[in-house]
């Protein structure tokens, strides 16, 4: 576990992202990074009392970009843009979330593209160190000039305003929080307060954390998909690597390598190879999983390659240049982190449905090669897992309507001025929604599979899937009467959050 993340020239990686904000490193400013803030904040204060209006400096902001603030007017306009854009609604965000949005806002300061103090870095550092949250709720962001609301929220906190969680979790006033962690609230001075929110941040957190979720969940859709292949006397001969050589997608030559290792030594795959098996070929659920496992590993594999240039981004605007000049721009935009949110929703609800559709097989016993009905003990007695398939479908059925783009829609804002905006952070969220909703059904799938395959004795699985049925049954009990499924489904999903599986 990484222990201290370093904030400077180089970019933050995807692990970086992880270790802060699930792992709780701490983070520290390099010396490179502190000059870099120093020298910017100079052309800033140079600019602060300068008569020519510039934009986030002695301006108002979006629509009201037009109304030139004096000078002694101007730390008033940060300190109001904070409180004022802090305007969320709704339940309240994960702290992970939240202590992903505060890490890569804290990038982009110490890069020294955005004006701020070094005293305003050091205290958001110092926040993160101190493992307090700000509060922050899931909507008011448009993804566009920045995830506004939810950075505001952040920034609010570091003026000492607000609502925040301590490190232990208790909810306490902000002021409390820092005094107590010997932190002194930021009275933000020119452009800071435009730094703290105008960024992709929480989008981007968003983002990281899906893919690292995702590419853990494709390994146990391949796991759970080989599971189902042996329960239902299905062949392993489709996942031989010169049929994959024909079609050389990246994704799909991995999940069918794993898949084809996963039952390796199999006796239930053993026991139906001869000329007696009349079976030419299985359904496509079977089949094509490596086909469907694998363009989503590929459609991870994008979203990753976007991510890590979002990484290496300074989002700000305007934006200090090497040479001194402040510049408007619109790289607070988050159509490139939106797009790719939109997109991994929909091979996750595909991963989910291909799944779904192979317990249902291990279900209908004129389709299960011998199982019993649901595979209930005493059928009609016992109804067996009927029952977690229509969990199973339900959640399928969601997570085809989560699939449905947010980044299409628009809803023009602030007097027409930001007339086109992401939607970003609304994709970021439902992927969020989605990918738990995958993990419960992969966890169907594999309570159904281990107890397709116990009922297969005395034949025994392969060694691979053995182990996986060994661990699950440390918190699941095998077959048997019907028992309250409901905490079964549960001990999966953690078995497959824990990492162990």
């Amino acid at each position: 576990m990484r222990q201290l993340v370093e904030l400077g020239p180089k970019p933050l990686t995807r692990e970086d992202v992880q270790a802060v904000a699930r792992d709780g490193a701490s983070v520290t400013i390099t010396e490179a990074a502190r000059e870099a803030v120093t020298t910017a904040r100079r052309h800033i204060d140079q600019l602060a009392t300068a008569e020519r209006p510039t934009y986030g400096v002695s301006t108002g902001f979006g629509a009201l970009a037009v109304r030139h603030i004096p000078p002694d007017r101007r730390a008033q306009l940060q300190r109001s843009l904070v409180r004022s854009h802090a305007a969320g609604s709704g339940p309240e965000v994960e702290r992970e979330v939240v202590r992903a949005l505060q890490l890569l806002r804290l990038r982009t300061l110490a890069t020294g593209h955005t004006g701020v103090r070094l005293s305003t870095v050091e205290a958001l550092a110092g926040m993160i160190n101190a493992g307090i949250t700000p509060i922050i709720n899931e909507y008011g962001s448009l993804g566009c000039s920045g995830d506004l609301a939810p950075l505001s929220a952040s920034a609010l906190a570091l003026m000492g305003e607000g609502l925040v969680r301590d490190a232990a979790g208790d909810l306490v006033p902000a002021l409390d929080a820092l005094t107590a962690a010997g932190i002194e609230p930021v009275q933000l001075a020119e452009k800071e307060g435009l730094a703290l929110i105008n960024g992709t941040d929480g989008m981007l957190g968003m983002l990281v954390l899906a893919i690292a979720d995702l590419e853990r969940l494709l390994d146990i859709a391949d796991l759970t998909a080989a599971m189902s292949v042996e329960a239902l006397l299905g062949t392993d001969r489709v996942f031989q690597p010169e049929l994959h050589a024909l079609r050389p997608h990246p994704g799909q030559t991995v999940s069918a390598a794993r898949m084809l290792a996963f039952l390796r030594d199999s006796d239930i795959v053993a026991s139906h190879r001869g000329p007696d098996c009349t079976r030419v070929q299985d359904a496509y659920s079977l089949r094509c999983a490596p086909q469907v496992h694998g363009a989503a590993r590929d459609t991870v594999a994008y979203a990753a390659v976007v991510a890590e240039r979002e990484l290496a981004s300074a989002v700000d605007n305007p934006v200090v240049l090497s040479d001194g000049r402040v510049e408007s721009n619109g790289n607070f935009h988050g159509a490139p982190v939106a797009y790719v949110l939109d997109f991994l929703a929909i091979p996750l609800a595909d991963v989910a449905s291909m799944a779904e559709r192979r317990t249902d097989r291990m279900l209908d016993v004129s389709r299960s090669h011998g199982l019993p009905p649901f595979l209930a003990d005493d059928p009609g007695v016992d109804s067996g897992h009927m029952i977690a398939q229509y969990t199973q479908a339900a959640i399928v059925s969601e997570l085809k309507r989560l699939a449905v783009p947010a980044s299409v829609d628009s809803i023009p804002s602030s007097a027409m001025q930001e007339d086109h905006v992401s939607m970003g952070w609304s994709a970021a969220r439902k992927l969020r929604k989605a990918v738990d909703g995958l993990t419960t059904v992969l966890a169907i799938e594999l309570l159904t599979a281990a107890r397709a395959l116990d009922l297969r004795a005395p034949l025994k699985p392969a060694p691979a899937t053995a182990a996986a049925v060994a661990r699950l049954r440390e918190t699941v009990q095998g077959p048997g009467p019907d028992r309250h499924l409901a905490p079964e489904i549960a001990a999966a999903e953690a078995l497959i959050r824990s990492g162990a599986l």
